[in-house]
Formats: structure tokens, C-alpha cells, sequence
């Protein structure tokens, strides 16, 4: 119940909120399993003293290759991907893949906090349709997402 309230808050909140450049999911590596922290003479990169804003390309470069992917319904795949691209696991939070009465999640949402006040946000699942990546403000603690989230102990 506690995930179904996280999720309808996140998509909500999701839908509210647009970042401040649009943004379209960039296009899928033709590999799923090619590494997104590889370097690319057109492609997005991690900005480590950039800001959320500078990092949102590469966040939902990352977030659309694991929608691509066999992968698409984990979320230890995000975050791994996320990892793999440069991002802090320390920094992450990630909802549960399953209901709790076990079926698949109809919504995913990771998040990595950036600085003091902002976070970068992805949501995905069945009911997303496509990825949904932006920048929102921290919520309190330091957090990003409402609700529940899982530990991130792998």
C-alpha cells in the first residue's frame, strides 16, 4: 500500500513538474548491454561540478538504455547503470520491484540527490509508458522520493 502511495505521488508529482529544458530520451544504444559510462564524441557525460541540469542528459540517456534492456522492470538495474555511469550509490534511493503480494511493480522510481536542494528523478513501468526523467527539489532529510524505498545493500 505504502508503494502504491509512493508511486501515485511520484507520478503525480512527475506530471506536475517539467525540468527546465525539455528534454526527449535520448536514443537507445543499438547494444543493450554496452556499458553507459563509455565515452562518446556525441553522447551525454557525467558533469561531476556540473549541476542536476547538467547531469540530466546522461541520467536519462542511462534510465532509456535499461528501458531497453531485458532489464527494464529492476531497479537494482537502474542503479547499477546509474553507478556505472558515475553517479553516487550513496546518493540513490529506488522503490520496490514487486507489489506487495508480489506482482511486478507498475511503476519504478530511482533517484540519485544532487547537492543540497536538488535531485534527479526517473520513473518508469507499465504505467509510465515511457521513461520520465527530471531534476526536482530535495524533499526533507535530503530525501527524493515519498514513501518506502529499498535499501540499496548489493
Amino acid at each position: 500500500m505504502i508503494a502504491a502511495v509512493a508511486a501515485a505521488t511520484i507520478a503525480v508529482g512527475l506530471s506536475a513538474c517539467s525540468p527546465t529544458e525539455p528534454t526527449e530520451p535520448a536514443p537507445t544504444a543499438a547494444d543493450p548491454s554496452a556499458t553507459p559510462s563509455a565515452p562518446s564524441q556525441t553522447g551525454p557525460a557525467y558533469v561531476a561540478d556540473g549541476s542536476a541540469a547538467d547531469n540530466l542528459p546522461l541520467f536519462s540517456t542511462v534510465t532509456a538504455q535499461v528501458w531497453s534492456s531485458e532489464s527494464r522492470s529492476s531497479g537494482r538495474a537502474y542503479i547499477d547503470a546509474l553507478t556505472s555511469a558515475g553517479f553516487d550509490r550513496a546518493a540513490m534511493q529506488v522503490t520496490q520491484d514487486t507489489t506487495t503480494v508480489g506482482n511486478p511493480a507498475e511503476s519504478l522510481q530511482f533517484s540519485v540527490r544532487w547537492g543540497e536542494t536538488e535531485c534527479l528523478v526517473g520513473q518508469v513501468g507499465p504505467s509510465t509508458g515511457e521513461p520520465v526523467t527530471t531534476v526536482l527539489p530535495q524533499l526533507a532529510e535530503g530525501r527524493c522520493l515519498v514513501g518506502a524505498t529499498r535499501a540499496i545493500d548489493w
